[in-house]
């Protein structure tokens, strides 16, 4: 079900850059304003709390058409979602980007509370101030330096931005891409602002991102006395026996752009106290990363086989899905993603790695429609107690979207 809102720019408003053809600091002042009011908003998946509205504010005065579109169904909660978008003809720029936040957990275990947004000791502190607000005010504080500079300039730049990007990723990006495109929208490249840098910013990009299943394995025998356990099955054996088949069968050797695939066992389940009694069924969860040498059919495939080579016989053995498959991908290594590599370079001095690690994200949705890299912060103190970011990333991080904008859109 999607029901949504267009809000269009009124002409009387003012920018409220008072000169968009600013100094570092001026443009750096109103990137790290725009992230204390994001970071104050408590929007933990799903719950929007005003953070759209804070966009949706700074974008409409320069020029942005705003969407708000919600989307709910398929077994998952209602979504907020933002789209805004600016000029009509060009070539077409999207900037992907979540709102959403993990909990904070005991805010009493924080040296500053988490939603406070504290500057201090030259770092914003707050849950999600790397993952990833400081990413949206970034490449939002760019689009607004970038528009100030070149009003006329052609070439067609849009936001897509959810808060579910952390949970079920079901009613968020996924849904508002498709959305988008059945409005008419093409897009030639995309820049997702997660943490894409390692250690120090730019260090990496990352251009692809490995899929990812989970499932659960149910082993049903029959419960008895231990003492008489030829009156029982007992399904222990059979899960330890599939526990080392699952762990130990390789995957794949790799591939030229990702590590080898791998599958880990996270929980056996019994849920049985009693030391003298066989329980009647068990419980094996596991989790997949894999590269483009799968796809969902071809894991799950996989899966089957390896469930086929336990012994059967007296027992009920059969698995499910607990999540969507995350679908593999790699972008391909073309000018766009050069401009990135060299606007990195041109602020850091760093030549960035093109690297696929870590886990997923929703840039996997983008890749269904055009290509695209993640381009952001170091993730150090992501979902942690404490996450903060130094204001000097912030600040370099906009200049690196401002340089991509200016490149990209040089021969619109």
């Amino acid at each position: 079900m999607i029901c949504y809102e267009t809000r269009v720019k009124d002409q009387n408003q003012k920018t409220p850059l008072s000169d968009v053809n600013m100094s570092d600091q001026t443009i750096a002042t109103d990137t790290k304003t725009l992230l204390q009011d994001l970071v104050r908003c408590r929007s933990v998946t799903p719950d929007e709390a005003g953070v759209l509205d804070v966009l949706e504010a700074f974008l409409t005065p320069l020029g942005f058409n705003c969407t708000r579109v919600k989307f709910e169904g398929n077994g998952s909660y209602p979504v907020d979602n933002l789209f805004a978008t600016r000029g009509t003809k060009g070539r077409h720029l999207l900037f992907g980007g979540h709102t959403d936040v993990v909990p904070a957990g005991n805010a009493n275990d924080w040296t500053h509370d988490p939603f406070e947004a504290i500057e201090a000791e030259g770092q914003i502190w707050g849950r999600g101030a790397v993952d990833m607000k400081s990413g949206v005010a970034a490449f939002c504080a760019a689009t607004a330096v970038f528009v100030g500079n070149q009003p006329d300039k052609n070439g067609i730049i849009s936001l897509a931005i959810t808060n579910d990007e952390e949970a079920d990723a079901i009613n968020g990006t996924q849904k508002l891409l498709e959305w988008a495109v059945k409005q008419g929208h093409k897009f030639d490249f995309s820049i997702v602002g997660e943490p894409s840098s390692a250690k120090i910013l730019g260090d990496n990009i990352k251009v692809g991102r490995r899929g990812s299943i989970s499932g659960i394995v149910c082993v049903r025998g029959k419960q008895g006395h231990s003492a008489y356990p030829e009156q029982a099955n007992n399904p222990v054996p059979v899960l330890a026996n599939l526990t080392q088949i699952l762990s130990d069968t390789k995957l794949d050797d790799g591939t030229e752009h990702f590590q080898p695939s791998n599958l880990e066992v996270t929980s056996i389940d019994i849920g049985n106290k009693a030391t003298n009694i066989i329980p009647a069924m068990g419980t094996l969860s596991f989790n997949i990363r894999f590269n483009e040498t799968w796809d969902g059919p071809s894991i799950s495939a996989w899966i089957e086989a390896r469930i086929g080579e336990v012994e059967k016989k007296g027992f009920e053995i059969g698995w499910q899905r607990v999540t969507a498959i995350a679908d593999c991908f790699v972008s391909p290594i073309s000018e766009d993603v050069k401009i990135v590599s060299e606007a990195v370079k041109s602020v850091t001095g760093l030549v960035p790695e093109l690297a696929t690690f870590g886990g997923t994200s929703d840039a996997r949705f983008i890749a269904k429609y055009c290509p695209v890299v993640e381009c952001g912060l170091v993730g150090q103190t992501m979902h942690q107690v404490d996450e903060r970011v130094e204001v000097f990333q912030l600040y370099d991080l906009e200049k690196i979207y401002l340089k991509i904008m200016d490149k990209f859109f040089s021969n619109a």
